[in-house]
Formats: C-alpha cells, sequence, structure tokens
C-alpha cells in the first residue's frame, strides 16, 4: 500500500488564524518582491502555468501555448486512461498486467520485469507515480489498447476530449519521439482533470515510497517534502525537454496546480515551481481580500463623513445659540 504523510486536522480558530497569517505573509512576499519570478531555466524550451483549480483563473503564464516535450510527463495521460479503465470497471486493481519482450525492451528508468512476468494493476499505478517505469508504462499501453502505438492514438484521441488541443501522443511513457509533444496549458488542465475527474485515485500521486520487493523506491518528486502543501503530481525529463514538473498543492482550502518546463536541474525545477506557487498564492490571496478591503475603505469613508457632519452641525450659529 501507498505510504503517505498524514497530518492532523486543525480545529476551526487554528484554520482561520492560519488563513490569516498565510494572506498576511502572502501579501507581504508580494510587496517586497522586486519582480514576478524571473524564469530561472532561461532556455527557449522554457514554460510555466499556475491555475486556481476551483475557478480554473489563471494566475501565472508563460509560453503556456507554446509546443514542449512533456517527457514523462505522459504518463500522468497513462494513467488517466488507466483511471478511467478501473472505473469502468475493464480492470480491477488486482488484475495482472503482463510484461511483454517490446515492453521489457525500454530503456530505464524501469522496474526491470523479465519477459513473461506479472504485475498488478495497483503496482503498475504506484510504479508509475513514483519510479516513473518506462517499461511498467508500456506494458499498461499494450494491456489497454493492444499496442502502445495504438494506445499512443486513443491517448491523443481522449486528450483532445478532454481539452488538450494541442497535445499529440506517441507513447505511452514519454521516451523521445519528435512528434510527442504538448504544452504547460495543456499539462495543466490534465493535472486538473485527474484532481476533479478521479479525486479517489489522486492519492496516489502523494505516494512517498513503494516498496517492491526488498527495494524500497522513493518517488522522484521531491516537491512533496520539500514544498509545504505539496501533494503530486508528476516529474519528467528527456535530454530534449530539460526537467519538467507539474504539482499541486494544497494551502488554507485553496489548491494550485502549477507546470514548469525546461528547467536544467531538478533542484533549479523545483525551486523555481515553489518561487511560482508562492507568487500564484499571493495573487490569489490578494485578489480575494479586494473587495473586502473595498468595502472596508467604503465604511471608513461614510464613517468620517460623518464625524464631520455632527462636528459641523455643532459649531452652526444655532447650535451656537442653544
Amino acid at each position: 500500500m501507498p505510504q503517505t504523510r498524514v497530518e492532523p486536522c486543525a480545529s476551526a480558530p487554528q484554520r482561520a488564524a492560519r488563513r490569516v497569517l498565510a494572506g498576511i505573509a502572502a501579501l507581504c512576499a508580494a510587496w517586497l518582491a522586486p519582480a514576478p519570478a524571473a524564469a530561472q531555466i532561461g532556455s527557449d524550451r522554457y514554460a510555466a502555468m499556475v491555475v486556481e483549480a476551483r475557478s480554473g483563473r489563471v494566475l501565472i503564464a508563460a509560453n503556456a501555448d507554446e509546443q514542449r516535450y512533456p517527457a514523462s510527463l505522459t504518463k500522468m495521460m497513462t494513467l488517466y486512461m488507466l483511471f478511467e479503465a478501473l472505473r469502468d470497471g475493464r480492470v480491477q486493481l488486482t488484475t495482472p498486467i503482463r510484461m511483454s519482450q517490446e515492453a521489457a525492451s525500454r530503456p530505464p528508468s524501469k522496474l526491470g520485469l523479465p519477459v513473461g512476468a506479472t504485475l498488478t494493476v495497483e503496482q503498475a499505478i504506484l510504479a508509475l507515480v513514483t519510479k516513473s517505469a518506462n517499461d511498467v508504462a508500456a506494458a499498461v499501453g499494450e494491456h489497454l489498447a493492444g499496442s502502445e502505438e495504438r494506445f499512443g492514438q486513443v491517448m491523443t484521441m481522449r486528450a483532445r476530449a478532454i481539452g488538450m488541443t494541442r497535445t499529440t501522443f506517441r507513447n505511452a511513457s514519454g521516451l523521445p519521439d519528435p512528434d510527442n509533444v504538448t504544452t504547460a496549458r495543456d499539462m495543466a488542465t490534465l493535472g486538473l482533470r485527474l484532481i476533479n475527474d478521479f479525486p479517489n485515485r489522486y492519492r496516489y500521486f502523494s505516494t512517498v515510497h513503494f516498496s517492491w520487493g526488498r527495494t524500497m523506491i522513493r518517488n522522484h518528486n521531491r516537491m512533496l517534502g520539500d514544498y509545504e502543501g505539496a501533494d503530486g503530481i508528476k516529474t519528467g525529463f528527456i535530454r530534449d525537454s530539460g526537467f519538467n514538473i507539474v504539482t499541486s498543492a494544497l494551502r488554507d482550502g485553496v489548491r494550485l496546480v502549477g507546470v514548469t518546463m525546461g528547467g536544467s536541474s531538478w533542484v533549479e525545477r523545483d525551486r523555481h515551481m515553489g518561487a511560482l506557487l508562492d507568487q500564484a498564492e499571493a495573487r490569489s490571496v490578494s485578489s480575494l481580500l479586494k473587495p473586502h478591503l473595498a468595502g472596508l475603505r467604503s465604511v471608513v469613508r461614510d464613517a468620517v463623513m460623518l464625524s464631520v457632519t455632527r462636528a459641523h452641525e455643532r459649531l452652526t450659529p444655532d447650535s451656537l445659540a442653544r
């Protein structure tokens, strides 16, 4: 079973206090920052987007509609297809998936199953989320569509149906293919759809470790432990893409989904993703406070006018005659 971090629920007063402090901190960060988070990536592979999950509002966007190589972010779509198969009853968590010679030939990162061996659907989910196993992704594609090539076609059709208008998939893993392309906007859309369409399955993306035989496999996504509130989703890298990540973070009831593509290292990518999420949170909090601040200004203005009127009345000749 996946190992996830569980935090105790805060009381209502604690949650309210945290929201106030978070709002103040976010606003201070926004005021003190000299400029929006500049892309430390500095290459033509760079793209980014952050959206507010509840409203779908875009808070940050850079090259969001420019096509990029998704690398292992492709496996998010493979998992989406597998979750659909579970929902529709075409597979169960215990359904065995066989490792073919073709799937076993995929280069690392891989689980390394021998040809003819099997793993369950749930083990496949965990291997994709944590190890980003290319051999398992190919085996899943073959199981669901008969061949990985056919699976890429089905993935693309489903991606277009859920709003990923500039995405084309050619394989289940994201291994190099010049036609396997996407955009930051489409990846944000996919992240939101995974969260909203499969709320009971999304928990798998919070898996920190996966036990496989005598081996404990750690999730490649270091944001899970390094960024407060992060609970998924997926990392990716091939030479042509740079370091990619889709991250979802939940803070004080506000969920953000961020995408960064084209990093020169996973450390740079993760730091930049954290900076973007911080700035997006500040913008989200600022927009929430604006109506309240406007109302407060109105109340203060009315109170000042009333005080001035009363003071003026006290100073009129009639009032002096009394």
